[in-house]
């Protein structure tokens, strides 16, 4: 491998890792969330140069934060703006790691200002925090690239012109920004869990990002049900990250992992956090999905699943949050508990919804079900919707096969 792929591969890799910390470090300083992106890509730019003359750096994401930094310093002093705050900024690398985790939870508030619809507050906190693209962002969010990026502009020209402020919320304030926090950590582990484009399945920087996010937020709120219903279900879900995928690279679902591979203390982590979470009544819609995902995780086997209890949690947590994606899950809970027919039921009418059009997942529940009614010819026409829908290649390597065992 030449120097040049190892210092490409190392900027790719801090660009996963280390965008949220940056930008959310450079922001202190610019107090312009446009501003500290320029500087940010600017940082990266001059890493291809500087690492490749003198090796990558001990601590990229120090790096590339204090270049950042002082990038940004060095504009507003042009500008002949912000000295007061210029003269307040410290360059070291240790006030920099200090205050990375504080400046992170205080970008996603700042996203998450009552100011923004909900939509634009966790579409701004995926671009900024985690460095998604916008198209990335868009399939998160089943819109279209152009639509997102419009979002994404009057975002941000809201946050500069309303001067919201770059912090945490006192306490007072604290449950009107909090559902749209927990949505946007919600969607940057979704991003995570299932990458919606690449070659990957998952992006385990954006789980592990996600996880980090909602442990902070445990702690700054323990005795919020949803904060602690938001922790236990990334613990729960990713305990199962191993098994996902098979040593040739191949997606294994669910009801064919092998379980002796999923992390048993994470579960059990998970699984007490679960119970600490419903016992703060009413449970809230995390709450709920992090249940769902313990009952997953504690049978046995799949055979051994208690298909009645996920029906039964998918019917609460319809009431408490009601969507799309929702009713699909609870369509295919119904399939399992009470046979493949009462799910396509279910599925025939949501392909109604307009908002399901491009989610490949509806296509490809159906494809299973109608394979195990053994009606081929439907089946095959579901997979190949699903395919045409689905963008990440490990998902597609899977919904191909199958297609190519009906065809057979």
């Amino acid at each position: 491998m030449s120097a040049r792929v190892g210092v490409d591969e190392a900027i790719a890799d801090a660009y996963r890792r280390e965008w949220g910390y940056v930008l959310a470090a450079t922001l202190r300083v610019t107090g312009d969330i446009d501003l500290a992106e320029e500087c940010v890509q600017d940082a990266f730019g001059r890493a291809v140069s500087a690492w490749s003359a003198r090796g990558v750096p001990d601590r990229p994401g120090a790096w590339l934060t204090t270049v950042a930094r002082r990038r940004a310093i060095d504009v507003l002093r042009h500008a002949a703006s912000e000295v007061r705050a210029i003269s307040k900024v410290d360059d070291s690398d240790e006030v920099i790691i200090e205050r990375v985790s504080d400046d992170r939870l205080r970008l996603i508030f700042t996203c998450c200002h009552p100011a923004l619809t909900i939509e634009t507050q966790v579409a701004l906190a995926l671009r900024l925090l985690c460095g998604l693209s916008t198209e990335e962002v868009a399939r998160a969010f089943l819109v279209s690239e152009s639509t997102m990026a419009a979002r994404l502009t009057r975002g941000k020209k809201k946050i500069r012109e309303a001067h919201i402020p770059y912090r945490v919320p006192p306490d007072v304030d604290l449950p009107i920004r909090l559902e749209a926090v927990l949505s946007a950590i919600h969607l940057v582990f979704t991003t995570g869990h299932t990458a919606p484009m690449g070659t990957e399945l998952v992006r385990g920087d954006l789980v592990d990002s996600a996880l980090h996010l909602a442990q902070m937020l445990h702690e700054l709120l323990p005795d919020d049900g949803e904060a602690t219903g938001l922790l236990a279900l990334i613990i729960v879900t990713d305990a199962r990250r191993d098994a996902r995928v098979g040593d040739d690279g191949t997606m294994t679902l669910l009801s064919e992992q092998d379980r002796s591979r999923w992390d048993q203390d994470a579960i059990a982590r998970g699984s007490a956090l679960v119970k600490e979470a419903l016992s703060q009544a009413p449970p809230g819609r995390f709450a709920l999905m992090a249940a769902i995902a313990a009952v997953h995780a504690e049978a046995p086997s799949w055979p051994e699943t208690d298909w009645a209890e996920i029906l039964g949690l998918y019917d609460v947590l319809m009431r408490v949050w009601p969507s799309p994606v929702v009713a699909l899950n609870r369509a295919v809970a119904m399939g399992f508990a009470e046979g493949p027919e009462a799910a396509l039921t279910l599925l025939e009418e949501l392909r109604g919804d307009p908002r399901l059009t491009s989610y490949a997942y509806l296509a490809s529940a159906r494809a299973d079900f109608l394979r195990r009614l053994g009606r081929r010819s439907e089946a095959r026409d579901a997979y190949r919707e699903a395919l045409a829908l689905q963008t990440n290649e490990v998902e597609r390597t899977y919904l191909d096969r199958r297609l190519r065992e009906l065809v057979d």
